[in-house]
């Protein structure tokens, strides 16, 4: 069973994608919808899926729509209750080639203690990109959960820890960036938990 995230510009309604993909042999979790605005790097809309095998089915309901389909292997994760809707928000990324190891697994670590410090993190998710199962442009995927979109774009995109600890991994005036400039940050509303 693998988990993906998927960026697409297929122009259909999301609920009807959705109903679609969750009939589909194997799919066992499904969540989509378009990107908010403020969003960049994506594709328009967004999905989460979880199942059997590849998603060679699920791409062929995309037609000729771009497709970027990124398998995951989660590092780390947590799950918040949460009831009600919800803001998803997906930042897929890449660690430059040949940064050591141990570089790597301090800003993973960075990373995963955002949610310890800026309290609008609800439920939220560390995964690296699994490329035994398919090939991407990315390396890793940080995912989260808020309650409303303030919640991203007030505390968490404005938080010390944000600024001092995580955004220097990605700052190419700093010595310390291990981040390629091309991100995906895009986010959109949930009706239920995605990070389960």
């Amino acid at each position: 069973m693998t988990r993906w995230v998927i960026f697409t510009s297929a122009s259909e309604a999301a609920a009807g994608l959705r109903r679609a993909v969750v009939r589909l042999p194997g799919v066992r979790a499904c969540s989509v919808g378009p990107d908010l605005p403020g969003s960049f790097g994506g594709l328009g809309l967004s999905w989460d899926v979880t199942a059997d095998g590849g998603l060679s089915a699920v791409r062929s309901l995309l037609g000729g729509a771009d497709a970027d389909a990124v398998p995951l292997s989660p590092v780390a994760s947590r799950t918040v209750d949460l009831p009600g809707p919800r803001v998803k928000r997906t930042l897929a990324l890449t660690v430059r080639p040949g940064t050591p190891t141990e570089t790597v697994a301090r800003f993973e670590a960075d990373l995963t203690a955002m949610p310890d410090h800026i309290a609008t993190i609800r439920s939220w998710a560390l995964s690296r990109v699994d490329t035994t199962v398919a090939s991407s442009r990315w390396t890793h995927v940080w995912e989260q959960e808020f309650a409303d979109v303030e919640g991203l774009t007030g505390e968490y995109l404005l938080h010390p820890y944000h600024w001092t600890y995580v955004d220097r991994w990605f700052d190419s005036e700093l010595p310390s960036a291990v981040v390629a400039p091309a991100l995906a940050h895009v986010f959109r509303w949930t009706d239920a938990p995605v990070l389960t």
